[in-house]
């Protein structure tokens, strides 16, 4: 399989490993084909036999290019005994890393450099947060009034995330997460466009306490207290 072709040098770039690459491309597309690769890789580097890898003998999965993508792909189609084995892989020999006072957790893979490996992490990070035919669904299932919903906007990234940003056709349900402890509990000013009706809303805090937030045009603005608690924000 070609990763690209570049015209001007007339090169076709191959993939190094053959029917892996595409899985994610074809799942949404052919979830059997895709199924079957998968479950290919896996019987491959032995991750359902009876003497799974390890830290200590990887066998395949002691080459990050290959253990970040088996561990993307894997969370498309698989929550239990696979995902569990290339996880206790992942944790124990490709060098996971937190830093708490960046907020980051990152994997060094043995490189050695100075910045963590951004493609290999982004490939981890997905298995990490996606659950089976998550990834699908954003094509097969596609939630098309998403544009015409409410949606948050200047949120103090990376000092502040959002653990969760969600409107449920009535309210929309927020929980903000500090980058460190320093910045834990306090508060940061955010906005939300294109709520549906002007006037004045109500935010509910964590302790039960609710504040008055106008809305004018779609848009409101209004802080948020940074503790990684539920806080919603409905009509009044």
């Amino acid at each position: 399989m070609d990763l690209y072709y570049d015209p001007v040098v007339d090169e076709h770039v191959s993939s190094p490993m053959g029917l892996m690459a595409p899985v994610w491309y074809l799942a949404p597309q052919r979830p059997d084909v895709a199924r079957s690769a998968w479950e290919l890789a896996v019987t491959v580097a032995g991750l359902d036999g009876d003497h799974p890898p390890t830290p200590e003998a990887p066998g395949l999965l002691a080459d990050p290019g290959f253990a970040s993508l088996l561990a993307m792909q894997t969370a498309e189609f698989d929550d239990g005994t696979v995902k569990d084995r290339i996880w206790a892989v992942l944790d124990g020999l490709h060098e996971p890393t937190v830093d708490d006072d960046l907020g980051e957790h990152v994997y060094g893979f043995g490189l050695g450099e100075p910045h963590p490996r951004g493609q290999l992490n982004a490939r981890v990070m997905a298995g990490w947060a996606c659950t089976p035919g998550a990834w699908s669904r954003i094509f097969t299932q596609p939630a098309d009034d998403r544009f015409d919903e409410p949606t948050v906007v200047g949120v103090d990234f990376p000092d502040v995330a959002l653990s969760e940003a969600r409107w449920d056709g009535t309210a929309l349900h927020l929980a903000g997460r500090a980058r460190n402890a320093s910045l834990a509990g306090g508060r940061t000013s955010l906005s939300v466009t294109g709520l549906p009706a002007d006037g004045t809303w109500t935010l509910v805090r964590p302790d039960g306490t609710v504040e008055p937030v106008d809305a004018a045009g779609g848009w409101a603005s209004f802080d948020l207290t940074v503790d990684g608690a539920h806080q919603e924000l409905r009509p009044t």
